[in-house]
């Protein structure tokens, strides 16, 4: 795969939640500025005639969700490596279901704003990195031969819901919630030298261009959460929460586990039982839930839904 990455990629949002809240217009500008000097076109920056090696994982193995399992156990390593590039493929699809949805948002977020605005302009490079981002997943699966994954009927018809009346601090922390733990899981995947080249390039590719979404992102919450009611606010920590316990629980279709002979609904049962997959996604979701806790959108009885789908 021919895209590379500069030495100095931006880090994770993570831990930044208690730094001096910057002007909108000021940030905006800053991130269209690096924008263009570091942005990619996965279509011509990745080479998707490479060969795919039989002996390469589609993701580390430590993240699949059914390692450390009796049924990892027993699959054979070729089955591991289908496993985990149809598991790749999945949560790839679930990204471009869930960009499709932020794309929404956003526009409605600025529907109407004066477009000389830089917020204005950044709203729309953002969206434009998630097109090329949402194609980037789709070939990525087309090339290693997995079917398109997407969350079952049920949850696209909530989706659908969300993108037509989200709004506010909710709307922007929902973008984090699958955004960082997919930045955590994809940082790990981009410097594991046992993972298919496809998958690091396309998670390099998805690295350096999320973090300048997700700094925009956290500095939309900080500066909209101070202004909700009580009521609005229990509203806004039950809505992300619930989307955390969707995406959690949706990362992985249960068809991926057909892929490799399995049952899916004993595979699924195994993998929602399987604490090492567990503590794999709480680690991925240490610093987006202790910043939304800095700024109250976790805590109170929506905090059950955070537990429940072991993310806290």
């Amino acid at each position: 795969m021919t895209a590379t990455i500069s030495s100095t990629m931006p880090t994770s949002g993570a831990g930044q939640s208690g730094r001096r809240r910057v002007d909108r217009e000021e940030l905006s500008s800053r991130l269209l500025g690096s924008a263009a000097k570091k942005s990619y076109d996965p279509v011509v920056d990745i080479d998707w005639t490479a060969p795919i090696p039989d002996d390469l994982y589609g993701l580390s193995p430590e993240w699949s969700s059914l390692y450390a399992t009796p049924l990892w156990d027993s699959l054979s390593e070729e089955q591991r490596i289908t496993l985990t590039i149809h598991e790749y493929c999945s949560i790839s699809g679930v990204g471009i279901w869930f960009e499709c949805l932020l794309m929404q948002l956003m526009l409605r977020d600025v529907y109407g704003d004066d477009p000389a605005q830089p917020h204005v302009q950044w709203v729309l490079t953002e969206i434009a990195d998630e097109c090329r981002h949402s194609v980037m997943f789709a070939r990525t699966a087309e090339t290693f031969g997995a079917p398109s994954y997407q969350p079952p009927a049920s949850i696209l018809r909530l989706g659908k819901a969300f993108a037509a009346k989200g709004a506010g601090p909710a709307a922007y922390a929902a973008f984090l919630v699958a955004e960082e733990i997919l930045d955590i899981f994809q940082r790990d995947l981009m410097k594991d030298e046992r993972v298919q080249p496809l998958t690091r390039a396309t998670s390099q590719i998805h690295v350096v261009e999320e973090a300048r979404h997700m700094r925009f992102a956290r500095e939309e919450i900080a500066r909209r959460t101070p202004g909700l009611s009580t009521w609005q606010l229990r509203k806004h920590r039950t809505v992300v929460a619930a989307v955390a316990a969707i995406v959690a629980d949706n990362l992985v279709q249960p068809e991926v586990y057909a892929a490799v002979g399995l049952d899916p609904q004993e595979a699924k049962a195994t993998a929602r039982a399987n604490e090492h997959y567990a503590g794999k996604l709480r680690h991925a979701s240490t610093g987006l839930v202790a910043f939304l806790r800095d700024v109250g959108l976790v805590g109170g009885p929506s905090e059950l839904l955070w537990k429940r789908a072991k993310l806290v």
